[in-house]
């Protein structure tokens, strides 16, 4: 018992788990059904030599996914709402334009794959699937009170241990796997150079951003409390509940992508499988490999990461648009206290779903999502650099000069990783 209020003492995993939030969904997000496509293409065609490329972006996703949650926690508005405040408008329209196209290509993605896989664990309708998949997505975000959605969201995150599982079923050699994760092997082609641009684009991309500072003013909101900037003595403990919260969602996304990489590495490369187009074709391609139970794992994954990202990203857009018209924008609100909202998620999700039945072509839906985050990443991320250097936005609590090199830092990879990517086309 605790002495000083008399309720039972929560375990160390227990207290843990409250701790972890915002950024640990948003790390789940990270690898949507999409994500797993591109890191079992990566994967499939040139098996363990990418691994290296995880260890050197986690710092920063750390910094960057670290950077736009203070910038929600700190003024207690989201990205977009300061982009209305402190600069131009037409900025501002450029980048919620730019989201809202990318993050609807991204959700037909996500949607078709969840509906393919459902397809391929029982048969049926692939498309009817795919739309049901949208309308549970939808009921779910707008009817739900925002406490008990976090919290599926939350729990949600554990469906993607399925492809940790994967790893333990394929017969992985992990002298070769650990080698190629801390020793880089480099190849001069582009088709390597595209692997990376791709996986750099898969893990930094900018409906993250929106949906990581919007939640953490949802959090806010949840427990009535003021903007950092407001009460700044307040800040040291909830700036290291970010940075610990920040630090385990992105571990556990790279884990995760790592796991893909691995597994598909010691299956599909290893028999001469080496293209592969969707999430779906990648947990079939599996089946006559490493057998049935990491067939129904892998496809079970996509669902299941998939009722994570389509919400956030369905979400993200929904933050962005409120807060460049002035609307309401929150989960925790009633549906008609926040109509232009939750319609916003609605007409991103159920757009995204109609790109399957008019020929969605998955590979080239991925192909132009990869091509629009890659226009928005580098801008908006030199845009969110200058919100939290700016004390007229931040007050006392503008970042530390070791942030600020790491955050420019990944400003200049992506804007590198952009640049290749239209090069090498």
């Amino acid at each position: 018992m605790d002495e000083t209020t008399g309720e039972p003492k929560k375990s160390t995993l227990s207290r843990w788990w409250q701790v972890l939030g915002p950024g640990l969904v948003t790390g789940a997000a990270d690898d949507d059904p999409s994500g797993i496509a591109t890191h079992s293409q990566i994967g499939a065609q040139f098996g363990f030599q990418l691994s290296w490329t995880f260890i050197f972006s986690f710092p920063l996703m750390v910094v960057i996914q670290q950077i736009a949650a203070e910038i929600g926690s700190v003024t207690g508005r989201g990205i977009a709402h300061n982009l209305r405040r402190h600069y131009s408008p037409w900025l501002l329209r450029i980048v919620v334009a730019l989201l809202l196209i990318a993050n609807v290509i991204n959700l037909g993605a996500d949607l078709g794959a969840m509906g393919a896989a459902l397809q391929l664990l029982v048969g049926g309708p692939g498309q009817l699937y795919t739309l049901l998949f949208g309308v549970v997505c939808i009921v779910l975000e707008v009817w739900l009170s925002y406490p008990r959605y976090a919290a599926v969201l939350k729990w949600t995150t554990l469906s993607l241990f399925s492809y940790v599982a994967v790893v333990f079923v394929a017969d992985v050699p992990w002298g070769v796997a650990l080698t190629s994760l801390f020793v880089p092997t480099i190849e001069p082609t582009g088709a390597y150079a595209m692997a990376m641009v791709a996986i750099l684009g898969t893990t930094i991309s900018p409906y993250l951003f929106f949906w990581q500072a919007g939640q953490e003013v949802e959090e806010q909101h949840r427990h009535h409390a003021k903007p950092l900037c407001v009460s700044p003595k307040t800040a040291g403990a909830e700036l290291a509940r970010i940075r610990t919260d920040t630090i385990v969602g992105m571990a556990f996304s790279s884990l995760v992508s790592l796991a893909i990489v691995f597994a598909t590495a010691a299956t599909l490369h290893a028999h001469g499988i080496t293209d592969i187009a969707t999430s779906a074709q990648a947990a079939e391609a599996l089946r006559p490999i490493a057998g049935e139970f990491a067939f129904v794992l892998f496809a079970a994954g996509i669902i299941g990461t998939g009722l994570l990202a389509v919400p956030v990203l369905a979400g993200s857009a929904a933050y962005a648009v409120s807060e460049m018209f002035g609307w309401a924008s929150s989960l925790d609100a009633r549906p008609n206290d926040a109509r232009a909202f939750y319609a916003t998620i609605a007409v991103a999700t159920l757009l995204g779903a109609a790109l399957n039945f008019i020929g969605l072509d998955p590979v080239r839906s991925l192909y132009w999502a990869a091509v629009v985050n890659g226009v928005l990443a580098a801008p908006l991320m030199a845009v969110m650099m200058l919100i939290v250097r700016n004390p007229r936005v931040m007050g006392r609590l503008t970042i530390s000069l070791p942030m600020t090199i790491w955050g420019w830092t990944a400003t200049a990879v992506m804007a590198a990783a952009s640049l290749a990517f239209f090069v090498l086309q």
